[in-house]
């Protein structure tokens, strides 16, 4: 969970300095993360690239950043799950987040989605966090 949360701290510091793009290591949650909040219009591009350094090659995901206007896409994040208390959500209980204007990501038995995803497959899930 503490990546995922890095992830998170990383886009939102490069959006606060406005930086067209951010480098973030590469693994398969983030990278799901990642497209969920594109098809969310929270970011506007995710690409997976590799690099190759003096030891080696390695996998990182660049991560495009959308504003509108001067303002960024993301308006902010709480996080629901913590790694020493994780909290798990049935389907009845996934609720609009901001009136609508944000989402939920719910890791389900069905992979990592949003909360209108889950809701629509019935299935419930640990809430990550609550991204606008």
């Amino acid at each position: 969970m503490s990546p995922i949360i890095n992830m998170l701290v990383q886009i939102k510091n490069a959006q606060m300095v406005q930086k067209d793009q951010v480098l973030v290591p590469f693994s398969n949650v983030k990278l799901k993360i990642a497209q969920i909040l594109k098809d969310g219009g929270f970011v506007k591009d995710v690409e997976r690239k590799k690099k190759k350094d003096g030891k080696g090659e390695f996998e990182y995901i660049a991560v495009d950043l959308k504003y509108e206007g001067r303002e960024g896409a993301i308006g902010g994040f709480k996080i629901i799950s913590k790694p020493s208390r994780h909290i798990y959500g049935g389907v009845k209980e996934f609720k609009p987040v901001r009136s609508g204007y944000g989402m939920a990501i719910v890791s389900t038995s069905k992979g990592i989605m949003n909360s209108k995803e889950a809701r629509k497959l019935g299935v419930g899930g640990e809430i990550l966090f609550e991204i606008w």
